[in-house]
């Protein structure tokens, strides 16, 4: 493979190729810095991308290694960042005029991780205002005329053109699920709490996860797996091990699935039973019944606290969108927000009993394709009950709609129960066999 066919590879390839001498680390980066330059004005994923840091660390790097230094598993690999979450030297936006001049001084905890596991963060990537739900200027790499989803759209959209093999998002309702599955990869939310926020936009404390955007369930392990607050742990081997045991979810907002997402689903359950998986079908019991208007009201109280000041010193640089949502929080009385909080952990504790029959529920990722529109991000409807929860959720992608873009299956699993769910997409991945948009001519 010559060194402009790089970019194709996993981030666990790279990083096996770089600890067995085969490539450089500056190589790589150098193919997937020219990856980015080729697709960048086609898609806009970046909101900063600093290639001479980049190559300096990618140098360093090298150097690290003739010194015969042990490297870390992520050794070489270079990642994006979703620009919510801070990487120190570099600006953290947040999709906003309002933080045009936020330089950080530190990098989040997270992103420290990663760059001592020996990863290389070559920019930020663009998300929707402060991580809700007006757009940025990213496309998905499908077809430009369609939203990548959000609020991670930049690290969706770099992941699936091949600019990077991994990226890190952020999810509160749908925002690393959605974009990974319109964008045709895999997106992964951890146990909330799983992986620490500290440096990273938190607007919402008692919902937002850090969570990896990657081509296959293996790389998002690895990357995850160096990321994890002490205490937790993510097991990388992905091995699939015994077909596992599913079932297929029906939950109230079944009736938002579109036609090819509902058809999508019976056909990768028939193929997962084929491949021996043991399914069940079930719906949702009616506790989860009042589960979105539970998060909505989590989101808007906790909105309504996080943005008082800003709202009231620079309202006029937000949004309608996220003005109604600060609004609509201040009208919450805190009786309201602490039954939803009741709520949560009531339904967290129900699904514990729905689901320990399974490895997993297999469930739409989204309403269907990509919608062919930039000027919003897609119905997150289908992550909201898990994201409410904090159960680890994972997307993976299974084929094509009817416009010739992307579905995934999303497969949940228990509170802390990252490492069944990770070997259960992985099984579930090798029946399906799609790779995405860099899985062309481009990658044999």
């Amino acid at each position: 493979m010559g060194t402009d066919a790089l970019w194709a590879l996993f981030a666990r390839e790279v990083a096996q190729r770089i600890r067995d001498g085969r490539v450089s680390c500056t190589e790589v980066m150098r193919a997937c810095l020219a990856r980015c330059m080729a697709r960048e004005p086609d898609v806009q994923a970046w909101e900063h991308l600093d290639a001479e840091r980049a190559m300096e660390r990618a140098e360093a790097a090298d150097a690290q290694s003739k010194r015969g230094i042990a490297p870390g598993p992520l050794h070489g690999v270079p990642l994006a960042v979703k620009d919510i979450i801070d990487v120190a030297g570099m600006p953290t936006r947040m999709g906003s005029s309002i933080m045009a001049g936020n330089i950080a001084r530190m990098s989040a905890e997270c992103v420290a991780h990663l760059e001592a596991a020996g990863a290389i963060v070559i920019g930020k990537t663009v998300t929707t205002e402060f991580a809700y739900y007006t757009p940025g200027k990213t496309r998905n790499p499908w077809s430009a005329a369609h939203t990548p989803g959000g609020s991670s759209s930049g690290s969706a959209a770099a992941v699936a053109c091949g600019m990077v093999p991994g990226a890190l998002g952020t999810q509160t309702n749908g925002s690393v699920v959605r974009p990974a599955a319109f964008c045709g990869i895999v997106g992964y939310k951890p146990t909330f709490g799983t992986v620490s926020n500290g440096g990273t936009l938190d607007p919402w404390p008692t919902l937002d996860h850090t969570g990896v955007l990657a081509r296959n369930v293996a790389d998002a392990a690895l990357i995850a797996s160096a990321m994890v607050h002490p205490g937790f742990e993510i097991d990388t081997a992905c091995a699939a091990g015994r077909p596992p045991r599913l079932v297929v979810l029906r939950s109230p907002v079944w009736d938002f699935a579109e036609p090819p997402q509902r058809e999508s689903l019976t056909e990768c359950s028939d193929k997962l039973g084929a491949g021996g998986a043991s399914m069940a079908q079930e719906e949702l019991s009616p506790a989860f019944d009042e589960a979105h208007a539970a998060i909505r009201i989590i989101m808007a109280y906790e909105a309504g606290a996080h943005f008082r000041k800003l709202r009231e010193g620079r309202g006029g640089d937000m949004s309608a969108q996220l003005l109604a949502l600060i609004d609509e929080g201040w009208s919450t009385g805190e009786a309201k927000y602490r039954a939803a909080l009741a709520l949560q952990q009531r339904l967290r504790d129900e699904f514990a009993r729905y689901v320990a029959p399974y490895d997993a529920v297999i469930t739409p990722p989204a309403p269907g394709e990509a919608p062919a529109t930039r000027e919003q991000t897609g119905n997150p409807t289908f992550c909201s009950i898990w994201s409410l929860l904090g159960v680890p959720a994972i997307t993976i992608p299974v084929g094509r709609g009817p416009a010739g873009l992307p579905l995934g299956l999303q497969l949940v699993g228990p509170y802390r129960g990252d490492a069944s769910l990770l070997r259960t997409a992985a099984w579930c991945e090798s029946q399906f066999g799609f790779r995405g948009i860099v899985d062309t001519e481009e990658r044999q």
